[in-house]
């Protein structure tokens, strides 16, 4: 019995062989409907051209022109030696020149993001530049100024006088998921335009120390020093996200970047057009995570919410009665896990309206009404 299945399996395998060699080098020998199905079919030509199945050509064709490159250059000035104030130096090497002036450059990208020359970028690309140049897909270069910037968020908003311009299609984040094809274009290292192509890693990626607002893509599609600022796109060519940083312990791609999404970036963009800066809310605090050593040290019967380390003086939180020790559970009934969730519930109130907190101090519960104020600008800390 052990020798018949032996035959019968040796039988098979030859005989699969045979039939796999067959319609691989002559499918024309089988007869129609016994054919092995290729791994490849061919898919339907576009403007004449055959297109290879799994090809993102039209998605980068439609969003290419819509990524600029930008160019900036910044006037530093050199500290001048102590070497040259010293007057033994000074008296055997005479009077020394004071420090000379130098310019650095930097590149990055940038997205059109409408056709009479609105373009969104990082504001690390362009942070503290004297001069910024863009540089269109079609070689054309304009002079650039800065309509408004948001060192919190790293975007900024540039403008350039030209009109009728390539705008890219904005996406919907609502659609976009963990695993889905995006493409990041942008000009890595000023070799030129560049596509590369990856996936959604992971959605929502904060506690970075990167940005004051974080809220991240995490996509491997390769991102290197001078794609910062431009366009991650899916896989139908719409913006789905800003790039912004890498992970990287050497400063080149290790497979995690990561990208602001297009949904943030369009409301800062939005209002900074509009006013020429963004509005938050504020409450004035100072909070911190609680972990299980401070849980156990302050009686708290959880780690839930924030913890209230300082309060500004006569801030909002100040005159509504917020105490340092209390702690945070829930802004408008929507639940604070960390100080990093609090810090965006309250960024995204508008100043002058009222909030309801609830806080636990002690061992009791408090609802507190709080009139949220404007965020100063370049504050790390609520």
């Amino acid at each position: 019995m052990h020798r018949l299945w032996l035959i019968f399996a040796q039988t098979v395998t030859v005989a699969l062989a045979v039939v796999f060699t067959v319609s691989t080098l002559k499918p024309e020998w089988l007869p129609r409907g016994q054919r092995i199905i290729a791994l490849q079919e061919a898919a339907p030509s576009v403007d004449g051209e055959p297109r290879a199945a799994a090809s993102y050509r039209d998605a980068a064709r439609s969003s290419l022109p819509a990524v600029v490159h930008i160019y900036t250059t910044q006037q530093v000035r050199q500290q001048r030696h102590p070497l040259f104030d010293d007057p033994i130096f000074r008296h055997f090497f005479g009077e020394r020149p004071e420090g000379q002036n130098r310019r650095n450059s930097g590149l990055g990208s940038g997205v059109i993001v409408s056709q009479n020359g609105y373009i969104l970028t990082n504001f690390h690309v362009i942070e503290g530049a004297d001069d910024i140049q863009v540089a269109l897909n079609d070689g054309k270069t304009y002079k650039a100024r800065i309509v408004g910037t948001d060192p919190e968020s790293d975007l900024a908003v540039l403008r350039i006088d030209a009109s009728g311009l390539p705008a890219i299609t904005f996406g919907q984040m609502d659609n976009l998921r963990v695993g889905d094809v995006v493409l990041a274009i942008g000009n890595p290292f000023g070799v030129g335009q560049t596509v590369t192509m990856g996936i959604v890693s992971a959605l929502g990626r904060s506690h970075l120390g990167i940005n004051t607002f974080e809220n991240f893509i995490q996509t491997d599609a390769a991102i290197n020093p001078g794609n910062s600022g431009g366009a991650l796109v899916d896989a139908q060519g719409n913006l789905v996200g800003i790039n912004t940083a890498i992970y990287s312990r050497t400063g080149g791609n290790h497979g995690i970047g990561f990208a602001i999404p297009v949904s943030s970036a369009r409301s800062i963009m939005e209002q900074i057009i509009e006013s020429g800066s963004v509005t938050r809310g504020w409450i004035g605090v100072e909070a911190q995570e609680i972990t299980e050593e401070l849980a156990e040290s302050f009686g708290l019967p959880d780690t839930d919410g924030a913890l209230i380390a300082g309060v500004v003086r006569a801030s909002p939180a100040d005159r509504a009665g917020v105490r340092p020790g209390d702690v945070l559970l829930s802004v408008n009934g929507k639940a604070v896990t960390d100080p990093q969730v609090m810090l965006d519930l309250i960024a995204e109130l508008k100043p002058d309206e009222k909030a309801a907190f609830r806080l636990r101090r002690d061992r009791s519960i408090l609802e507190l009404q709080v009139r949220i104020g404007k965020r100063p600008p370049l504050r790390a800390e609520e």
